[in-house]
């Protein structure tokens, strides 16, 4: 497992050069460049300017794990559902040619007065499409599991199996509802063959983050951890720099029984 951040919030605020720095300072890996931040990573970059932050990427020696975008195939309007899917393979080529590997979209929840399974399958068949397109490009399309309803993981379950091209991934979320119904270990095993990457969140919350860890390591994951995080009120590079040493334990002690 590797540790890296999502921008959201913290990084928020910080230009590109600054994100690439925090993250060097405190041993983050990678970054998920989340849309609409000061980094200004957008579809609006000329191509000189694509090409100027894959080489920052680089040069810093921290990976660009993906584009974080706002993305969503749950309206009940046809014309919606394909503009965002036309978003969607705008950030693919952003994220092809920034040096990422992945774009994140979600879900935001469930329309009233549309069967739900209905809902799931569109969110899953759309999935697919952006996923043939990025394979063109190498980047996979990565589904958060976020919003009322569709952050349950039998919901996303049914996502995922209407969304049949490989290169489309789940980013399990670390909700509350995690825990529902039949609980985690359960819930993790319904989508644990096409997890992509983790959003982690505060790692002394009552969340049982070892549990998890542990699975993740009896899966074989062997990708990104982000910390998505924001507690405008501390340190960041400070907290940042305690997240690391708490996740190194526990990614170390992950399946060890200690």
């Amino acid at each position: 497992m590797q540790l890296g951040l999502v921008t959201y919030m913290w990084g928020a605020e910080w230009d590109l050069p600054t994100v690439i720095k925090n993250c060097q300072l405190t041993g983050f890996r990678g970054v998920e460049l989340r849309t609409m931040h000061k980094h200004g990573v957008e579809p609006s970059l000329s191509a000189a300017e694509r090409r100027d932050v894959a080489k920052r990427f680089a040069d810093g020696g921290v990976d660009l794990v993906g584009l974080g975008t706002t993305c969503e195939f749950h309206s009940p309007d046809p014309a919606v559902v394909k503009k965002n899917i036309d978003q969607t393979k705008d950030f693919i080529k952003l994220c092809h040619d920034c040096g990422g590997t992945g774009v994140k979209v979600r879900p935001n929840g469930l329309p009233k007065d549309v069967p739900v399974k209905q809902t799931l399958e569109q969110i899953g068949r759309s999935l697919a499409e952006a996923a043939a397109f990025g394979e063109g490009y190498g980047v996979t399309i990565r589904l958060e599991v976020h919003g009322r309803g569709t952050d349950e993981l039998p919901n996303v379950k049914t996502i995922m199996d209407a969304a049949t091209h490989p290169g489309a991934v789940v980013c399990w979320n670390c909700n509350a509802t995690d825990m529902a119904g039949q609980g985690l270990v359960h819930n993790f095993n319904l989508v644990k063959d096409r997890l992509g990457t983790i959003h982690i969140h505060d790692l002394i919350s009552s969340y049982p983050w070892q549990q998890l860890f542990d699975l993740l390591n009896e899966a074989g994951f062997q990708g990104w951890t982000l910390v998505e995080e924001g507690d405008k009120t501390a340190d960041p590079i400070r907290v940042m720099t305690y997240y690391r040493l708490l996740w190194e334990r526990m990614t170390r002690t992950a399946g060890s029984g200690k």
